[in-house]
């Protein structure tokens, strides 16, 4: 557990995709290419191009299907959102607006408003730079309404992740519970401190099982779950290293696994809930810009404290699942901060220089050893020579990016 913190977005230039401003931009403002059109169907999202030349730009949502939907600009990892406009309603039209710098984008709907969306497709801006003008306050509030639009992708994505593995969890279909087990993990591990600053819902969805003995707590969530999963051999130890695994516990019943199981949908409900509130814009309008930095030092501890000894995913091993979602949403957070630091001299300069490299290598040295789409080695598989370098990228990074609240905030 870390302390609470917000993690929120930017509207600025990263090194891996150039960024794009979503805001209110006025028509006359609007490339030469004018709007393009979007329609949105239960399964699909037609846009009238796939390429456009760096500028304003501007989309024009309608929705052709039965449901309410979302239109989504992704940046080319598919992962940061770089404008987004939702509670389209069927039959109604909405604008995204953005200023599109040069580079590769993803274009997606989802109907619904929940799960990964259909109809994502490849997208291309080619041309200059675009100069960003506005005010500083003005950028820094469209900042953090991109990083809400980014939590809101992300457990939404997680909810029916969430209910087709506790399907596969309740009805004893193990094999396929395993599977899903570090996939389903990652949306929840981009966005951990968002659930954290929640009071007891963090521990009722992610606690390990010597923490919640620990506070007294019901262990319940996925690590309740993945001890079922992977049930321990007899001379095995619980994660204090010293308590047999087996002792005062047995492999749930179906009535356990139902209770487990209907608790953590539960729970992911009532985050998905808090996300979609007005409570949650307020924390993150609270923050403000700081709020970048801090989530990056925050999932980046994240990482420090738990998936690089092996102790998170103790009984399946995939901490390293768990390792490289928490590196992504720490990256997100610092991609999304890094130019606020980069404007304030050559010494916030030297300071991204200096992170961005930081990512990299860990990033290399995690690539060595897996992917979340491919899946990585277990844990066990890691050898003393692969932990230590991990340990030693992950502090060469966190003294740099340790520097950069107070950077942001000159």
């Amino acid at each position: 557990m870390t302390t609470p913190s917000r993690l929120l977005g930017a509207a600025v230039a990263v090194a891996l995709s150039a960024v794009v401003l979503a805001g209110c931009v006025a028509k006359s403002d609007v490339a030469a290419s004018d709007a393009l059109t979007v329609s949105s169907t239960e399964t699909g999202c037609e846009v009238s191009a796939t390429t456009a030349n760096s500028g304003t730009l501007a989309f024009d949502v309608t929705n052709a299907g039965a449901d309410v939907t979302e239109f989504y600009l992704l940046a080319e990892d598919g992962l940061r959102i770089v404008g987004e406009v939702e509670n389209i309603a069927p039959g109604a039209s909405r604008t995204l607006t953005v200023v599109a710098q040069p580079g590769e984008y993803f274009t997606v709907c989802k109907p619904g408003m929940i799960g990964e969306g259909v109809g994502r497709s490849g997208f291309s801006v080619s041309g200059d730079a675009v100069a960003i003008d506005g005010p500083d306050a003005e950028q820094k509030q469209q900042a953090v309404d991109l990083y809400a639009a980014f939590v809101k992708d992300q457990v939404s994505q997680l909810v029916p992740q969430v209910e087709e593995f506790v399907a596969a969890y309740e009805s004893g279909a193990d094999d396929v519970a395993r599977a899903a087990f570090p996939q389903v993990r990652a949306y929840y591990e981009r966005i951990e401190p968002v659930a954290e600053a929640l009071g007891d819902l963090d521990p009722r969805i992610d606690y390990r099982e010597v923490d919640a003995v620990a506070e007294g707590l019901d262990w319940t969530g996925f690590h309740r779950i993945e001890k079922d999963l992977w049930i321990p051999a007899q001379d095995a130890l619980n994660a204090d290293g010293e308590t047999p695994a087996w002792q005062d516990w047995a492999p749930s019943t179906p009535d356990e696994r139902a209770a487990f199981g209907d608790q953590l949908i539960a729970d992911v409900a009532e985050l998905y809930d808090y996300v979609h509130s007005d409570q949650f814009q307020a924390a993150l309008d609270e923050q403000g810009v700081a709020g970048l930095s801090n989530g990056a030092i925050a999932l980046l501890d994240e990482v420090a404290t738990g998936k690089i000894s092996g102790e998170e995913d103790w009984w399946s091993g995939t901490d390293l699942w768990d390792f490289a979602a928490n590196v992504e949403g720490s990256k997100m957070a610092f991609s999304l901060a890094r130019d606020f630091a980069a404007a304030k001299g050559d010494d916030g300069a030297a300071l991204v220089e200096e992170i961005d490299a930081g990512y990299a290598a860990l990033e290399e040295s995690l690539a060595a050893h897996g992917s979340l789409a491919a899946g990585f080695v277990t844990y066990s598989e890691l050898t003393d020579a692969d932990k230590r370098e991990f340990t030693d990228l992950i502090n060469a990074l966190a003294e740099p990016l340790s520097q950069l609240t107070v950077t942001v905030l000159e």
